[in-house]
């Protein structure tokens, strides 16, 4: 494994959904054409399959796809903000320089998956998922 690709962001896509988050990974990677492969995982719903928001899943989502570059985090809802705000605020539950985004889920994701993949650092990832707010579909 090349140096590069051991310093990539990682990306987490926290849903109350395991469905919902697993698609979007799914929509995410693929879109991202032929850049590096990403380290993204779905961290959705709770331990037991239910609708909800796991801290536990987070906390091995983040640990999963770290690759020294840091780690972003995108939400769906409320809670789950809520989730990654308490394990951020713990301060050992996630890998040092995780970042909880503020973006819309889908676009965010495809816009951080594909920054990412372009060899984007943290910074980069983020403001390519925040940027989605813009974007107009009209």
């Amino acid at each position: 494994m090349s140096e590069e690709r051991q310093e990539q962001v990682g990306i987490v896509l926290v849903s109350h959904s395991a469905a919902v988050a697993a698609s979007v990974a799914e929509l995410a990677q693929g879109l991202a054409g032929g850049g590096a492969p990403v380290p993204v995982a779905a961290a959705g719903g709770t331990a037991d399959g239910g609708l909800g928001t796991s801290a536990e899943l987070v906390s091995a989502a983040a640990a999963s796809v770290d690759r020294g570059a840091g780690v972003a985090v995108l939400t769906d809802l409320g809670s789950a903000v809520l989730t990654v705000k308490a394990l951020l605020a713990e301060g050992d539950e996630l890998p040092g320089n995780t970042r909880l985004v503020d973006a819309p889920f889908v676009e965010g994701a495809v816009a951080a998956v594909v920054t990412a993949s372009a060899g984007g650092d943290l910074a980069a990832v983020e403001a390519a998922a925040k940027e989605a707010y813009a974007y107009r579909k009209e």
